[in-house]
């Protein structure tokens, strides 16, 4: 592995991060009713590509049991499906609702408007790029996590 490549990531990343960041929200103060703690386990969901509440649990560090209440209690605010795998009736499998996508932008740390405001300085095809790339690392950061 290059030095260099782990120097560039560890300096661009807060960069970004700092351009975009805003405080974070109590769960009261939102119409979404999310704390930070519920926006980042939405953050870890896809609307197509469904997660186990196991590899979930493991990807934040935390024991299954202790993730249930907070998934049962964002499905019933409409924000994810948990629903059995087709293939597999004992699997669950998690996936964002367009509502959930909606509350996770809007308690996200990242404030849309900055990321929205730093994308359009950006080509279309550097656009395509910079998310394909974040992509690949959002990727490679859950399969870290889900390696003993």
């Amino acid at each position: 592995m290059d030095d260099a490549l782990v120097f560039e990531v560890q300096r661009l990343y807060p960069q970004l991060y700092l351009a975009c960041h805003v405080d974070h929200v109590r769960a009261s103060s939102t119409e979404f009713q999310l704390s930070s703690y519920d926006a980042s386990i939405l953050a870890h969901l896809d609307v197509n590509d469904p997660a186990t509440p196991r590899s979930l649990a493991a990807h934040l560090g935390v024991v299954a049991s202790t993730l249930s209440a907070a998934l049962t209690r964002l499905a019933k605010l409409g924000y994810l499906t948990n629903s059995a795998a087709a293939t597999d009736k004992r699997r669950r499998e998690l996936r964002l609702t367009t509502r959930g996508a909606e509350a996770m932008a809007s308690t996200s740390v990242l404030d849309s408007a900055r990321v929205r405001k730093m994308l359009a300085s950006l080509s279309a095809h550097e656009r395509e790029d910079a998310v394909r790339g974040l992509a690949l690392l959002a990727r490679a950061a859950r399969q870290m996590k889900e390696q003993p």
